[in-house]
């Protein structure tokens, strides 16, 4: 086991694959979760009531996600029938970098086209990882979809966690890297996730193999055929049906674990952690994210990947009840350190459990809806913690509703048939 394990990390496809997650990390981090939200408000949309900017901020972020989602099933049926899914992870993730990198251009109170560049960026980051995600069947047999779906987790924490720290860095000792200010230090910074997620998209695009699947001719046709495809899809996801009980499982407690990444720093707000407190829980996160990813790939190994989701959704159960009584910053680090030991795991699981339940011969199209319901991911949870803290008037109250989605999560992932889901999938098979 352990020489075919160090095979695996030898091989070359495999590295490239996951330097890709290494790559656009970068962008979730220092971004989408780190500097936008905050600069959005502080500098470009500072002449805003900040009730607005709020709500503006929140709808092109909507937005994005719907487009993702309307994109998302459509874009893999026609990767996946015109052999195009390097092609269309390059695509986005050019669109992304670009709009990324403008970013460093954009004046004071430009919140508009700032919002613009940033919803285009989402949009392009969102879709490459439909394709990404689709070229794991590529690079992994089945006894290696775990440790390989986990190592790229690894390397996105790790990569994204390093760029994030030297970009924390630069706004804190802007004279240091030769910047006037904290705001030029921001800027500067969108400029170097571009840099980083092009330079280190490039093995993906060079060493990873993608068989030709068909010999469409023309783009047109391509989308036609794609279309086609997809209405055939939809016809017979109803054959697939332990595959659909498990994205059905999936939606659920990944809207716990989404709600819990992008709530977190409310909830410390909320509670009167200082913001500055907050960002280095987000470091530490990012860091023991890294071995602990690795850590569930040998755990999905081992046991198998489900086993390895139920562990992790018992730890969000864990973080959760120690989020409703804590009181202290110290408290919010050692969540922190929790949340980074489960976070890359489950999700790295959880795409490596999916890839053995649908068709081999289909994998960016099936990828593509279970991306899609990944955009629809933290929306139950949100919705849960503001009715419960409009109706109690407390933020600790509200945390405990992100436990149902767990709960009802967990539920549904036992009944999941990997035998039969199987089965159902290769009869499918073209």
């Amino acid at each position: 086991m352990t020489q075919h394990r160090n095979a695996v990390w030898k091989s070359r496809r495999v590295v490239s694959w996951g330097l890709y997650d290494w790559a656009n990390s970068a962008f979730a981090t220092t971004v989408m979760a780190g500097f936008f939200p905050l600069f959005f408000k502080q500098y470009w949309a500072s002449g805003l009531d900040a009730g607005e900017s709020t709500f503006m901020l929140g709808s092109f972020n909507a937005l994005a996600s719907m487009v993702v989602v309307l994109l998302a099933p459509l874009l893999g049926a026609i990767a996946d029938r015109g052999s195009a899914r390097k092609r269309f992870l390059l695509f986005f993730a050019i669109m992304g970098i670009i709009m990324t990198g403008s970013l460093y251009l954009v004046a004071a109170g430009g919140w508009m086209l700032a919002l613009a560049l940033y919803t285009l960026a989402v949009i392009g980051f969102s879709s490459s990882n439909v394709f990404y995600d689709a070229l794991l069947i590529e690079v992994a047999t089945e006894p290696e979809l775990d440790m390989v779906s986990s190592f790229g987790y690894a390397l996105g924490y790790l990569g994204g966690g390093i760029l994030f720290a030297v970009n924390v860095w630069m706004t804190l000792d802007p004279p240091l890297f030769g910047l006037a200010d904290a705001a030029a230090a921001v800027k500067a910074s969108f400029l170097m996730v571009a840099i980083w997620w092009a330079v280190f998209s490039l093995p993906v695009l060079l060493f990873v193999p993608e068989p030709v699947v068909s010999t469409t001719r023309g783009w047109l046709t391509g989308i036609r055929a794609g279309v086609q495809q997809l209405r055939y899809t939809f016809s017979r996801l109803r054959l697939l049906r332990q595959a659909g009980l498990f994205l059905v499982a999936y939606w659920l407690y990944i809207d716990g674990v989404d709600t819990i990444i992008r709530m977190a720093v409310d909830y410390g707000l909320a509670l009167g952690f200082d913001a500055n407190d907050l960002i280095v829980a987000l470091l530490i996160t990012q860091f023991v994210g890294f071995p602990a990813a690795l850590l569930f790939g040998r755990l999905g190994e081992r046991f198998g990947p489900r086993q390895g989701i139920f562990v992790g959704i018992g730890v969000y159960l864990v973080i959760i009840l120690w989020a409703y009584q804590m009181s202290q910053v110290w408290e919010f680090y050692l969540l922190a350190v929790a949340v980074g030991l489960v976070q890359g795991g489950i999700q790295a699981l959880s795409r490596s459990f999916y890839a053995r339940l649908i068709p081999v011969d289909k994998p960016a199209e099936f990828f593509g809806f279970y991306n899609m319901l990944g955009k629809f991911a933290a929306v139950l949870g949100p919705l849960l913690m503001g009715m419960v803290s409009v109706a109690t008037g407390s933020p600790r109250l509200s945390i405990l509703a992100v436990a149902v989605l767990f709960v009802a999560g967990a539920l549904l992932l036992k009944r999941v048939d990997e035998t039969a889901a199987r089965a159902q999938a290769r009869l499918l098979e073209e």
